[in-house]
């Protein structure tokens, strides 16, 4: 799949907004006055930022309301309506919070739940389309929540949760790539199942089944070199998940965290790109592609 700028600018900062929210909301003696203004801030600026980044894949961006009212069927409604509801609660919390110095802590847990219920609902956009079998499994939302957690521990300044929670998103991102260099191959899916041709013998691609790129090739059928692939997996370990931890531990905690959480952003974009230009959807079989 071609990866639109806007798509990982979405997956990497509203999942880092809301993980921060998380946390805050969670957190038995939160800030408040200007040090909690300054956190929440922050962490809006993120989720909200990356939200509103989504809508420019939209083909008619002036419909996105539109699909708030198929939450019964859609994964992409679903995670709109919860969005919404995470950015209230924790924004009344959030307010009690600067304005009035009180900790409503029933109400920062119901915000937390639905902060982790708006990443879980981005995940499964991606999980249930069994047409690209390298996202239709459960390591992609445990991919989405882990790396979450990871960012917003780095965010709040929760430095012992940071280091496990980075390691424990390290693996799953292992985990995740080398599962889905096999997804395609494993799923039965091929060339002859493409075109119903599988029966009658071995199918290759003679000719393009047209003379110009039609919107499924310039959007589905986009291929990354192997070398190319290493290289960015690695960046994409390093920066996102090991350089974050050696920075944590070294002195100027405010300095050098601070680098780690452009580090780790760094390289999360990285993956977020591999996760859309890897994700070989099924349509380039038809087209000979695969």
């Amino acid at each position: 799949m071609h990866p639109a700028p806007s798509v990982i600018v979405f997956t990497t900062f509203s999942g880092l907004g809301f993980g921060l929210l998380f946390w805050l909301g969670i957190d038995p003696s939160p800030p408040t006055g200007w040090v909690a203004f300054a956190f929440f801030a922050i962490a809006y600026a993120l989720s909200v930022g990356g939200l509103l980044a989504s809508t420019f894949h939209l083909g008619h961006p002036e419909r996105a309301m539109k699909a708030l009212t198929q939450w019964r069927t859609s994964w992409l409604s679903r995670e709109g309506l919860c969005a919404i509801a995470a950015l209230l609660v924790i924004g009344l919390f959030a307010a009690l919070l600067i304005f009035f110095g009180i900790h409503a802590a029933p109400l920062g847990w119901l915000g937390a739940l639905l902060s982790l219920g708006t990443v879980f609902t981005t995940s499964m956009i991606y999980t249930q389309l069994k047409t690209v079998p390298r996202w239709n499994t459960p390591l992609t939302p445990a991919l989405f929540l882990s790396i979450s957690l990871a960012g917003g521990a780095l965010l709040s300044g929760r430095v012992t949760e940071a280091y496990s929670l980075l390691f424990i998103a390290g693996l799953f991102q292992i985990a995740w790539w080398r599962r889905g260099d096999t997804a395609l191959r494993n799923s039965g899916t091929t060339l002859g199942t493409a075109t119903g041709l599988g029966t009658t013998g071995t199918v290759r691609s003679f000719s393009p089944p047209h003379t110009s790129p039609n919107y499924l090739m310039k959007e589905m059928v986009f291929v990354v070199g192997r070398k190319h692939t290493d290289k960015l997996r690695l960046f994409a370990l390093l920066l996102g998940f090991v350089v974050p931890p050696i920075l944590l531990a070294l002195p100027m905690p405010h300095l050098f965290g601070a680098l780690a959480v452009l580090s780790h952003i760094a390289g999360i974009a990285i993956s977020r790109w591999l996760f859309f230009a890897q994700s070989e959807h099924v349509v380039g079989l038809y087209y000979g592609a695969r």
